[in-house]
């Protein structure tokens, strides 16, 4: 080491910087730390100052009434009369004692909603934290944490909850709620124990929850979901009612029985888990049926009947519509609906909708036998005391062990409860008790109508099946029932989506030929007993509801396109590489969906709302049951007005629209005779599933798009037997549309800009040849077809080909034959395979072997007249090569035709075969 001096004084001078950057640094962070301090002090303070904040402002639970404020909703027609109460909480509301209510019911509301409800003291810390933890490392702060006294608090104090906007007033009420928890329940225990106050609680919860259907309270619930009093519940209907608290919608076991069933066996899972029931009584509620039992019977209201099936699409949308752009809750919008003093302004129009319910009611609009369907449940206590609940499964399965043609049909009531009475007698022994029993009669086949503005996407009225509706936000055959939609998928899956994306025309030819699906399987045209037609247009493809066309130019298109577009048009039953359940991913997007062959089937709603688009130019409106909602002070809270997406552009809208006129008006359309409002125009489509299961007619006016679905609910074929059921929608969607527009002025379909018509051949789409198209020997095919300007055709006709043909042996003619007819013929395809109408009209492959030597037929003048033209003057006829001759000319149907009568020179034998001495009266046969 060095000491010199120098080296002492650099040493210290490194020792003073060390020094002073050390104390440099030490200052910089206690600044930090200070800081830091500063800002947490400042926080706390803060917070606390904010909690001091809500805790002041928090709502007076001094003298806590658990009944919620309420005001009445009310529904108004468009000139702003009333046209019905909706039903309140309080009407559906009766209050019981906890004495009153099962402890297994109690018990299943406590294990999936609070299930340290006993222990805490208002609030579920645990809960709380769980909660927090799936937020942060979940990325969603969906799952819950409320007590059931902190839903009591939000049921009955936070009234103005369903308005909130934000998230700040979400977590400021919910805060309160906290808070105003712990001091309820403190103060309560003052003057009552912590069990008093837990049950006094846990009542009031139950007398006020919203448990679906309109109902408030669980002895609403019981009455409307088991028809009995909630004292007699069972372990497995309880857990059906504490099911539906999370999601009153969602969890209905009307509507979604379902989705009741998955959240009903949580339920029951929780409960078993916490101690609440024995192994055994789980798997005794898991083997119960208890949806066989669920009582579709209408919920008491104040002033109120049954709601009509309008009413129930409207609720229906209302919900979905305050969840979607309010951003409620299912409970908020059931709240805000029922009891938010709202104002709903209807879009049905009260005329229109008397039209439909009077011919939906005229038994000469349906099939000519009509059958009743039978719908039964029933539950026996067997005299072990083991009790047994039977749906119409049940009975199906017992009868049809009988007879396997049992399908829960009959030709009268009275003979379909008696077969219900036979069930009964068969499942009761001596002893039993029959605890209830259930019998629904429906008339079937059944039917649903959707009518809609095309130009507002208002809906004007609906029907939901025929048959008295007993009960209200029951099953609606127009907006909910999928059923598979046929035919009338060509128009919208596959012909507007070919001229829009595809640059096809109403006048692009397909050969209807035999053919095959991708996967092997054989592709047949409904009218397959006809064979098949050949060369066809879009436009009388459509016309005539060819299968094969439609499926080719979808194929063509690609199935995918066709999907796309039907989603465009408001199709939501669509399966577009969805995952299941088990992980399979589902598409639609195949071959079939031409013919309408999808996996779930589509509403009548969505299926009538696609074809208004059409109707209106090409732009979708989602169809509309209200068109606003106001507040209780008149504010509007919801503007449900029209907004319209532009899918098809209005010149294939217009297209599609001509083409679809000639299903009704054109002798070989489907619907034609059977759909006539006289002067006024309609353009339409027909479908028809396998075996008639469904059976559609969607059609329009420039007035109204009307959808019209039949079949059985059972999903059974309708007979074939008489035509009263295949063409029973289209008999009814005649009825209403002709009352409909008895009364309005006829007019046109407005043509758009952009439009022009041509003359073509129906055999090859090009322009037509005069004096070549209209030669088919099967009449004239020369049509005017409408374009949009800049896809007329250019080309003229080259399927239609003029040829000289040798009269006498019916092949194309040569150089040598005496007698020859110029005729029209059609040349198929390249590449064509299999027989159609175009084959019989086909020009001969082989040219005439000629005529200058060979046999001469020597006959009578009168033999020479019928079979020769201007032949020589001795009367005898050069056939020539007679061994290589097909014989005889071609008629005009085509068909060889032999020119010697009584078999003098067959066309099929070699003259060798032929002695030489034969002598006919009518001339000689002479071999050379």
């Amino acid at each position: 080491m060095r000491y010199g001096r120098q080296d002492i004084q650099k040493k210290k001078r490194n020792m003073t910087a060390e020094k002073i950057e050390q104390k440099a640094g030490m200052t910089l962070a206690r600044l930090m730390i200070l800081a830091a301090v500063t800002l947490l002090v400042g926080l706390i303070c803060g917070g606390y100052g904010i909690m001091q904040g809500l805790i002041k402002s928090a709502p007076d639970i001094t003298d806590l009434s658990t009944a919620p404020v309420e005001a009445a909703t009310y529904i108004y027609d468009t000139d702003g009369h009333q046209l019905q109460k909706l039903t309140a909480p309080t009407s559906n509301r009766t209050p019981v004692s906890i004495s009153q209510v099962p402890e297994n019911l109690q018990h299943a509301v406590v294990a999936i909603e609070d299930e340290r409800f006993y222990e805490h003291n208002g609030i579920d810390v645990r809960g709380i934290l769980r909660a927090f933890v799936v937020g942060v490392t979940g990325g969603s702060f969906s799952e819950g944490a409320s007590t059931i006294t902190q839903q009591l608090l939000k049921n009955s104090v936070f009234t103005n909850w369903v308005s909130e906007s934000s998230l700040i007033e979400s977590f400021k009420r919910k805060f309160q709620e906290q808070y105003l928890a712990l001091e309820l329940e403190k103060n309560m225990e003052k003057t009552a124990s912590k069990s008093e106050v837990k049950q006094k609680i846990l009542e009031d919860y139950l007398n006020t929850i919203n448990l679906g259907a309109g109902t408030y309270g669980v002895q609403a619930a019981a009455k409307r979901y088991f028809n009995k009093d909630v004292s007699e519940l069972t372990l497995s209907e309880s857990t059906v009612i504490a099911g539906i608290t999370q999601n009153p919608t969602g969890y209905n076991p009307i509507t979604n029985p379902e989705a009741n069933a998955r959240r009903r066996e949580k339920v029951l899972n929780a409960m078993l888990e916490q101690g609440y029931i024995t192994e055994a009584d789980y798997q005794a509620a898991m083997d119960d049926d208890v949806y066989s039992r669920i009582q579709e019977a209408s919920s008491e209201t104040e002033d109120n009947g049954v709601y009509s099936y309008y009413t129930d699409a409207m609720i229906e949308q209302i919900l979905e519509d305050l969840i979607k752009e309010k951003g409620y809750s299912s409970t908020q919008a059931y709240r805000a609906l029922y009891s938010g003093g709202l104002r709903i302004y209807s879009v049905q129009d009260a005329a229109i909708q008397q039209i439909c319910d009077e011919e939906f009611a005229n038994s000469a609009n349906y099939p000519t036998e009509t059958l009743i369907g039978l719908d039964y449940a029933l539950s026996i206590q067997k005299t072990s005391g083991e009790t047994i609940h039977y749906g119409s499964n049940d009975v199906q399965n017992y009868f049809e062990q009988q007879d396997d043609s049992f399908n829960m049909m009959f030709y009268d009531e009275d003979t379909a409860r008696s077969y219900a009475e036979q069930f009964k007698s068969a499942m009761t022994a001596e002893g039993d008790t029959v605890l209830g029993e259930r019998i629904s009669l429906v008339p079937q086949p059944q039917a649903s109508v959707v009518i809609i503005d095309q130009s507002t996407g208002y809906v004007k009225a609906i029907v939901g099946g025929r048959g008295s509706k007993e009960a209200s936000l029951t099953l609606n055959r127009a907006t909910a029932t999928r059923r598979q939609p046929g035919s009338t998928f060509k128009p919208i899956a596959v012909y507007a989506p070919a001229i829009e994306h595809n640059g096809k025309t109403l006048a692009s030819v397909y050969d209807n030929a035999p053919y095959q699906y991708e996967s092997g399987a054989e592709l047949k045209n409904w009218d397959s007993d006809y064979g098949y037609s050949g060369l066809e247009t879009i436009h009388t493809a459509l016309m005539k509801s060819i299968n094969v066309v439609a499926v080719k130019v979808l194929t063509e298109i690609t199935p995918q396109v066709g999907l796309d577009y039907l989603e465009q048009l408001g199709i939501t039953t669509l399966y577009d590489n969805d995952t299941d359940a088990d992980g399979n991913v589902l598409t639609d997007a195949y071959q079939p969906l031409a013919l309408g062959g999808i996996t779930d089937g589509v509403v009548n709603l969505e299926l009538t709302a696609a074809y208004a688009a059409l109707a209106n130019g090409g732009s979708y409106i989602k169809p509309k049951f209200y068109s606003r909602i106001e507040d209780s002070n008149g504010n509007v809270i919801l503007d449900n007005t029209c907004t319209a997406t532009q899918v098809f552009q209005p010149t294939t809208a217009y297209l599609l629209t001509k083409a679809m006129q000639d299903v009704v008006q054109n002798p070989l359309g489907t619907a034609y005779q059977t759909i006539s409002l006289g002067d006024m125009p309609v353009a339409g489509k027909t479908g028809t599933t396998d075996s008639s299961k469904d059976i559609w007619f969607e059609g329009y006016t420039p007035y109204y798009t009307c959808g019209v679905w039949g079949g059985y609910d059972n999903n059974e074929a309708l007979p074939d037997t008489d035509k009263s059921y295949s063409r029973y929608a289209k008999v009814l969607w005649n009825a209403i549309m002709t009352r409909i527009h008895a009364e309005l002025s006829v007019a046109d379909f407005t043509q758009p800009e952009g439009i022009t018509t041509a003359q073509i051949c129906k055999k090859s789409g090009k322009l037509a040849v005069s004096g070549l198209c209209d030669a088919d020997p099967r009449g004239s095919q020369i049509m005017t077809e409408y374009f949009t300007t800049n896809t007329v055709p250019t080309d003229t006709c080259d399927v239609h080909v003029s040829t000289k043909i040798c009269n006498q042996t019916g092949l194309l003619a040569s150089a040598t034959c005496p007698s020859t007819t110029t005729k029209v013929f059609v040349k198929r395809p390249d590449g064509s395979t299999g027989t159609t109408d175009d084959s019989n009209y086909t020009a001969p492959t082989e040219v005439c072997p000629g005529h200058g030597s060979g046999v001469k037929i020597e006959g009578s003048s009168e033999a020479q007249s019928e079979t020769q033209n201007n032949s020589s003057q001795d009367g005898i006829i050069d056939i020539g090569n007679a061994g290589n001759q097909t014989g005889g000319t071609t008629d005009s149907s085509g068909s060889s035709s032999n020119p010697v009568e009584n078999g003098a020179a067959s066309g099929g034998n070699s003259f060798e075969d032929i002695p030489s001495d034969d002598y006919y009266d009518d001339g000689i046969i002479r071999i050379y």
